[in-house]
């Protein structure tokens, strides 16, 4: 048990048996993330905990799916200079129930723009490949690779 003690270490809790205090928490940080209060005491006063509970436990309380679920994919796409072409692309992304977590989109040259976008997967029914294969489909998109998976 001396290990436990000395060290940081992820455990899994069932929420039916943890202290209320970490489920109002967890709460506040939704409600602050959704813009629900006008301020920190707000959201704290509305979960009916104080704020230096909050302060206390918000760096060690997470839902388990923000943190340990999370699948991350990061492509480099190539993409005609034309009207309409990412917005497809992010269509794609969209009906393959991912969520564009960054997008960055250099400068078109020569007619064709390269973009560097990381997805977060929400469901198991489109894997990475199926994703590149549904993009790299689109009208105007030249090229994708992935570059990293998380």
């Amino acid at each position: 048990m001396d290990n436990l003690s000395c060290s940081s270490q992820m455990i899994v809790i069932d929420s039916r048996v943890i202290p209320e205090v970490f489920i109002k928490v967890l709460e506040v940080k939704k409600t602050m993330a959704n813009r629900g209060a006008r301020s920190l005491a707000e959201a704290c006063r509305k979960s009916g905990i104080s704020r230096s509970a909050y302060y206390k436990y918000k760096d060690h309380v997470f839902f388990y799916d923000e943190k340990f679920t999370q699948k991350l994919i990061t492509m480099s796409s190539v993409l005609q200079d034309r009207p309409g072409v990412l917005a497809n692309v992010l269509s794609v992304i969209h009906s393959s129930d991912a969520n564009v977590m960054t997008l960055n989109q250099c400068i078109p040259t020569d007619g064709v723009a390269t973009i560097t976008i990381t997805l977060k997967l929400n469901s198991d029914r489109y894997t990475e490949d199926d994703i590149r294969t549904l993009i790299s489909a689109v009208d105007g998109v030249v090229d994708v690779r992935i570059l990293n998976r998380e």
